[in-house]
């Protein structure tokens, strides 16, 4: 929130600065303490869970805590106004925490209920909001002026927040310190392209973060507009002006 009333503008019309990333330097310095956290606790924990826990486990694992998340989707498929996929949702939420026994087994998938991915950033960028500058949290990771009120959201629409509250810190804190290996773990091939392939890792997390974010918005069907601004009339439309061109031609 402190960063959000920061000026996204630069100061003094100073060309230098990006105006995607006005605030690149304490960016910089978030990711660089964040990376280095993550290098000396983080990467060693997770290549032993990798390692040692069976492939089987850590599905299962994986989709515990992808059930205790899932409230957000639901919630956010309903703002975002569809409907019909709020309700499969609700009903994928219920069958993975019954049948499914908590969610360690993903029963509604082998149901035809898909999962989806919906969050409150992307609900705002549905409604209209754009996603102001880029962000760096630290611990966090890659966010946006937009994104960054999807983490409060997240936080009380997890089911582990309320069973923390009626059991207390006890139950809690193991449990949200693998879901935080857990979801490292699932990291695992991104940071490894991005520490053998990036000239400057931090530029790679940013532009990869963004243009996600962009296609989660869309659900994966940008606009033209966003790549090339000559492809704003789709060449491939049969209603697009180039094919009547062709046709009179």
């Amino acid at each position: 929130m402190i960063l959000q009333g920061c000026a996204t503008a630069p100061k003094g019309g100073d060309q230098d600065v990006d105006p995607i990333d006005p605030h690149e330097k304490v960016n910089r310095a978030s990711y660089d303490i964040t990376d280095r956290v993550d290098r000396v606790v983080f990467e060693p924990v997770v290549n032993a869970y990798i390692d040692y826990v069976p492939n089987a486990a850590q599905r299962s694992i994986g989709n515990f805590y992808d059930n205790l998340s899932y409230p957000n989707v639901v919630l956010n498929s309903f703002l975002q106004g569809k409907v019909k996929q709020g309700f499969q949702d609700t009903l994928r939420f219920f069958v993975n925490s019954s049948v499914g026994m908590f969610g360690l087994f993903d029963m509604a998938t082998h149901m035809g209920l898909q999962k989806n991915d919906e969050d409150f950033g992307q609900t705002l960028g549905v409604w209209g909001f754009n996603p102001g500058s880029y962000l760096f949290i630290p611990f966090l990771g890659p966010s946006s002026e937009r994104d960054v009120s999807s983490i409060p959201v997240s936080i009380f629409t997890n089911v582990l927040f309320y069973a923390g509250l009626a059991v207390g810190s006890a139950f809690a804190a193991p449990l949200t310190v693998l879901g935080a290996i857990d979801k490292r773990a699932r990291l695992i091939g991104p940071m490894r392209i991005r520490d053998e392939a990036a000239l400057d890792p931090y530029l790679f997390v940013r532009e990869a973060s963004l243009q996600q974010r962009e296609f989660l918005v869309h659900d994966g069907k940008l606009p033209l507009d966003l790549y090339y601004e000559p492809f704003q009339d789709n060449p491939f439309d049969k209603g697009s002006e180039k094919q009547k061109q062709k046709k009179t031609d």
